[in-house]
């Protein structure tokens, strides 16, 4: 069932397809093609009459560390995600634009989707985990988007439907991040399990919705993503992608880029988010 995807792994276990973020020696951190192919196995799975629940968890220590910051930030020289200056918004927008189109595709699906997150589900990667319908992850798990203090935007932009306004702005604000239990204790996630439990947890979780119809299943999700796509998601999200672009471009965006190049990414982001 992974034939053909170069960052993932797919299964099949009785009416659940579970995806895997595969790129375990770099904390699954995003790179071209994830985004596409987690549409891809997203909607394949979502097309299957036999599958009722997509479940998307992460390989080796963590779910998603964020962008692969050795090939975006530390590399010389632009790229994908920066450019030679003057800024052009409409091709950053068409690249990011795309990635969170391919990132949602867990949120449209039909099928119920769940996030499964240990280890850390950061920046991008907590992008991609907030746009499931569910999020459990463990007690000891670190969510958040650091790159609020410098060179980003979280372009899926769920916190607000998930927090409300004040909460949102105080983890944007900056970019301190969470564990498991205080996600699940504001309202971030769903809820949050000792690490040892978490995939037990999140199977029993799967297999209790698989016994719903997959029409009722379809219906109650339609129903619920229609009131809050009518909150303004879809505004929201395009302002949030246009101004990610803008971010990596300031000047504090590019000078944390030259800092990255300079003394490598892993020190240019302590110094960003040390206090």
């Amino acid at each position: 069932m992974t034939e053909g995807y170069r960052t993932l792994r797919v299964r099949h276990i009785g009416a659940v397809a579970r995806i895997t973020l595969h790129r375990p020696e770099r904390y699954n951190a995003i790179i071209d093609p994830m985004p596409a192919e987690l549409r891809q196995a997203v909607e394949a799975a979502d097309a299957d009459p036999a599958i009722r629940v997509i479940v998307l968890d992460g390989a080796g220590p963590g779910f998603c560390a964020g962008y692969d910051l050795e090939v975006y930030a530390a590399t010389p020289g632009p790229n994908p995600g920066v450019q030679e200056l003057p800024f052009d918004a409409t091709v950053d927008l068409r690249m990011m634009g795309r990635n969170t189109e391919d990132f949602m595709s867990l949120w449209r699906s039909h099928t119920p989707t769940i996030a499964q997150v240990h280890g850390a589900a950061v920046a991008g990667g907590s992008d991609i985990a907030l746009c499931c319908d569910l999020v459990v992850a463990a007690d000891d798990a670190r969510l958040g988007y650091p790159p609020a203090r410098v060179w980003g935007v979280p372009t899926t932009m769920m916190w607000i439907q998930r927090l409300g306004a004040e909460r949102a702005k105080r983890l944007l604000f900056t970019g301190d991040l969470i564990d498991g239990r205080e996600a699940a204790r504001i309202g971030l996630i769903l809820e949050s399990v000792p690490a040892e439990r978490l995939s037990a947890h999140v199977d029993a979780l799967a297999e209790r919705i698989a016994q719903v119809p997959a029409n009722q299943l379809a219906m109650m999700k339609i129903v619920v993503n229609q009131a809050v796509s009518s909150q303004g998601l879809a505004t929201t999200q395009l302002l949030a992608t246009l101004f990610d672009g803008l971010a990596r471009h300031t000047p504090e965006g590019l000078a944390f880029k030259a800092r990255a190049e300079q003394v490598g990414w892993q020190q240019a982001v302590a110094e960003r988010d040390g206090s």
